[in-house]
């Protein structure tokens, strides 16, 4: 009698309402029946709520992007941001838009096993990382095997690898006397910056750009179509690598 009672109150809300609810029942522990609402919403809506955890190490303006672009969304809800680092200026704009975060100590990234448990916690599907630096564990790799979206601040393969990140990746565009970068976002694997690309946007570079107007013209890009692409990677959709 409760199954049918809850099926039947699916039909009796909005479909955003309902996840309103499946989503505070697994904020709060309540494990055996949020899964019941995830099955109840399968049957009814043919998905479920994708929940997705960001991963930051700074300054945080990608995360916050995401999280705006995500707030109200009906299929797909942030639902943490976690840092290795304290002090990282993350924290602030995820409390600001009321979204919990959580520090984890450096350590517990050799292994994986706390940040995995944390995870599972977070009834998390999907993980973004958006400014992260450090190396994601094997266990987490195998745990969310394509379900890990990173984005570089050049069109891979070139200025990749371990260390290029940020500035770094800039200068060395100037230096290379390259006439254009980009964004390349992609699924990670066990080597930096090789995982396969999912998308590609490209501005020009001029021969008076210095590596600050590269990072300027690169962020405008990251802002534009990082959380589209994103969305439309949790539903499913066939992406070009470039368009």
């Amino acid at each position: 009698m409760n199954t049918v009672f809850a099926i039947l109150s699916i039909f009796a809300v909005q479909r955003k309402e309902f996840f309103i609810l499946q989503n505070k029942f697994l904020r709060q522990k309540n494990s055996n029946i949020a899964h019941f609402y995830v099955f109840c919403a399968f049957l009814v809506f043919g998905k479920a709520m994708k929940r997705m955890v960001i991963f930051a190490s700074g300054d945080g303006t990608n995360a916050e992007n995401i999280i705006r672009y995500f707030h109200d969304n009906e299929m797909v809800e942030v639902v943490s941001v976690y840092s290795e680092n304290a002090s990282a200026r993350v924290h602030h704009r995820a409390k600001r838009l009321g979204i919990p975060s959580i520090t984890f100590p450096k350590e517990s990234l050799s292994g994986g096993t706390s940040v995995l448990k944390k995870l599972a916690e977070d009834g998390a599907d999907f993980i973004v990382l958006a400014g992260f630096l450090k190396k994601i564990p094997d266990a987490i790799l195998h745990a969310y095997p394509k379900k890990i979206l990173n984005i570089h601040p050049a069109l891979l393969p070139k200025h990749g690898g371990k260390g290029m990140y940020g500035m770094r990746v800039h200068q060395a565009v100037v230096a290379a006397g390259d006439t254009e970068s980009g964004i390349t976002i992609h699924f990670i694997n066990d080597r930096y910056d090789e995982g396969q690309v999912v998308f590609q946007a490209r501005c020009p570079v001029a021969p008076t750009d210095t590596p600050e107007d590269v990072a300027t013209k690169v962020h405008a890009l990251e802002y534009a179509h990082y959380p589209a692409v994103i969305e439309r990677v949790l539903l499913g959709e066939n992406l070009h690598e470039s368009f």
